[in-house]
């Protein structure tokens, strides 16, 4: 199982920024993918989720209005697309993998997003 993520840059106030998260050696239709943030200092947080079966999305509250889950499961990968970018914005993203049933999941090893001026 592989989950890769890229993207991640060093972006101004306002600037924006797609995350990929390209998923191998599993059923990537089949399971939630999520994002996740974690900045220095601070506890792992969820971002953003979209569901395997029906594509449902949601977001944490910061995040709704300018960030965008999605995902093309004919490449088996999600994306993450983040519009009006703050400096708290600044962690490291992951990429997860939940089945929607089972215990399974997968974390990839996440790529820096830094904003600032």
């Amino acid at each position: 199982v592989h989950l890769v993520e890229s993207g991640g840059d060093l972006v101004q106030p306002g600037g924006s920024l797609r995350l990929s998260c390209a998923a191998s050696g599993f059923t990537f239709r089949v399971f939630d993918m999520s994002w996740y943030r974690q900045a220095p200092g601070k506890e792992r947080e969820l971002v953003a989720v979209i569901t395997g079966l029906s594509g449902t999305t949601n977001y944490a509250d910061s995040m709704k209005g300018r960030f965008t889950i999605s995902r093309d499961n004919a490449k088996n990968t999600v994306y993450l697309q983040m519009n009006n970018l703050k400096p708290e914005d600044t962690a490291v993203y992951y990429c997860h993998a939940q089945h929607p049933i089972a215990t399974f999941n997968y974390w990839g090893q996440g790529t820096q997003v830094t904003v600032s001026s």
